[in-house]
């Protein structure tokens, strides 16, 4: 299970010295059941499946996301993998724009944004998340 980026990890990704935008690469499986037990704070009064839950951290993000001048730029469901273990699923997939690194880093240390996480972490069973740069350029 991978909820969080490790401290190595997060050396990774800034080492990268990406420039400009970054997009990232979510890749998401939803508890059946949300589990609140570390947030109970943010807990709904009857349970919810996970993927409320995810949608009531989306709905808290958003602005965050915008003001620091990110966007989603593909929201797609998941399903079983075409190519890859056979018994692998993700339930979603999105890519979010991020203007740039440093953008995403104060984004992710924003103390109101940082007050909604729980909603994620109650909805994900597992996740992964891979910085992409942009290469278009070289293509054409």
């Amino acid at each position: 299970m991978y909820l969080d980026a490790s401290d190595t990890n997060g050396r990774r990704f800034v080492q990268r010295g990406i420039t400009g935008p970054v997009s990232m690469l979510n890749l998401l499986r939803f508890r059946g059941q949300a589990d609140y037990s570390d947030h109970p704070e943010l807990a709904p009064p009857t349970p919810i499946s996970g993927r409320e839950a995810y949608d009531r951290y989306i709905e808290h993000t958003l602005p965050y996301l915008v003001e620091a001048g990110g966007s989603v730029i593909y929201a797609g469901s998941g399903g079983h993998l075409l190519i890859g273990p056979e018994a692998q699923r993700w339930d979603m997939a999105l890519v979010v724009r991020h203007a740039s690194i440093e953008a995403f880093m104060a984004m992710a240390a924003n103390e109101p944004y940082l007050q909604g996480i729980g909603h994620r972490t109650a909805a994900l069973e597992d996740s992964r998340l891979l910085p992409l740069e942009d290469l278009s350029s070289l293509m054409s």
